[in-house]
């Protein structure tokens, strides 16, 4: 299978369920589902010096070779990859490189990894991070102590999701690449890349920052941050749905042919999608685009059931999940659909259409998808490449007709499967 047909599901253990054992007990709902892969953010021991809320960030690590006590043993977390893997899934872990907390054992034990401001003090380039330090990659011997802590997670899971990983050397990520390949063929690699704007404020301070191009040459996987500020004026009003449009089309000659980028409505950093779109319709062509437009889509926990809140990275917030997931069913047909070789291997189109739609495609021989969403749930009438007749909607599974080029628009998604 390749990437752009697989499914990612996101935890944040501490407010799923608390510990691996219950992420474990999770685990055949989230296969039934149709999810490929889990991402769990950071399972390290937090740091307590500067530490933000009551619990700390996960991205504060203090150890990067031990597993959070909160969580379980590493025992738990072993049997919780066994049984992933039993199940055919993936499991990748985040990895937090740039920084760790200020009482970190890497800090006591090896205090000139660390970058260090004029006063000789430890410190940060980014201000609002104030419960971490910046490591200092102009230190060899550091490359060395991170890969081979790599290298001991890879014994265990099948890929890594790299925590801002354009603020650390290209280098080091090849080399990491290069030596992790030899403990786990085929281990996925998946970048937090950043938005542009992000990266000229980092060269601006005369730091380094990579391209999405850049890290292309070491992962396999990106955000797609390049085009979520563009997202984000949509849906505020700031900019037309064109120009959200034309910011995709662009990747698809900035990047590698084979790129593949992460999609997503929502993660951990970024607000709910339910909190974006309240109205389920508006939310279900989101949901619906999210899965049709090139790249390998992700779900982060309790976005199945419509949950609005974000939780807290500092403190318990324990994410709701009564009663049924109200996505389930639209999800379940979504990530059935882009396991089809089609979604990976096709000639892909989409363009932006008048009363706020967006019409894409994909060809592959002679068999073609074509998707129509309604990004602001309106309906209306809008063109449709296809010869005029009856096409049968794969989400509602109503027959819809075209005629004269013409296909009228509810205001929920569409997807036709030809051929």
């Amino acid at each position: 299978m390749q990437l752009r047909n697989m499914t990612l599901y996101s935890i944040f253990i501490r407010n799923f369920g608390g510990t691996f054992a219950a992420v474990e007990k999770d685990l055949p709902r989230i296969r039934a589902l149709g999810a490929d892969a889990i991402w769990l953010l950071p399972i390290h021991p937090i740091g307590e010096a500067k530490r933000k809320g009551t619990l700390g960030s996960p991205y504060a690590i203090r150890d990067y070779r031990a597993v959070n006590p909160e969580f379980g043993t590493m025992e738990d977390f072993a049997r919780l990859c066994e049984t992933a893997h039993a199940l055919g899934m993936k499991v990748l872990i985040d990895v937090v490189y740039h920084h760790t907390s200020p009482d970190s054992v890497l800090n006591k034990t090896h205090p000139e990894y660390f970058y260090q401001k004029p006063d000789g003090s430890f410190g940060n380039h980014v201000g609002d991070w104030s419960d971490i330090i910046d490591l200092d990659f102009s230190m060899r011997p550091l490359w060395d102590e991170l890969i081979d802590t790599l290298c001991f997670w890879a014994r265990y899971v099948d890929g890594f999701r790299c925590d801002v990983a354009s603020l650390v050397p290209l280098g080091f990520w090849l080399e990491a690449r290069r030596r992790v390949e030899a403990v786990r063929p085929g281990c996925i690699w998946l970048a937090e890349s950043v938005e542009h704007d992000f990266i000229r404020y980092m060269r601006a301070q005369g730091l380094d920052a990579l391209s999405d191009s850049e890290l292309y040459q070491a992962f396999d996987v990106l955000y797609d941050y390049d085009v979520y500020p563009d997202f984000i004026a949509y849906t505020e009003g700031r900019i037309p749905l064109s120009a959200y449009v034309a910011a995709l089309i662009r990747q698809e000659s900035t990047y590698p042919a084979d790129y593949v980028k992460l999609r997503c409505t929502e993660n951990h950093d970024r607000k709910r999608t339910a909190a974006l779109f309240p109205n389920p319709s508006v939310r279900e062509n989101w949901i619906a685009w999210n899965f049709f437009q090139k790249g390998m889509p992700m779900l982060y926990c309790g976005q199945e059931w419509g949950v609005d809140h974000t939780p807290s990275l500092f403190d318990a917030d324990p994410v709701p999940r009564e009663g049924e997931p109200m996505h389930e069913a639209l999800l379940k047909t979504l990530i059935a659909m882009k396991k089809d070789p089609l979604f990976s291997d096709g000639v892909y189109t989409v363009e932006a259409r008048e009363n706020d739609v967006i019409v894409a495609s994909w060809t592959l021989e002679s068999r073609r998808a074509v998707g129509v969403f309604s990004m602001k749930g309106f309906a209306s009438e809008t063109e449709v490449l296809l010869a005029d007749g009856m096409y049968r909607d794969l989400l509602s599974g109503q027959t819809h007709r075209i005629a004269g080029g013409r296909l009228a628009v509810s205001g929920s998604p569409l997807i036709f499967l030809i051929g």
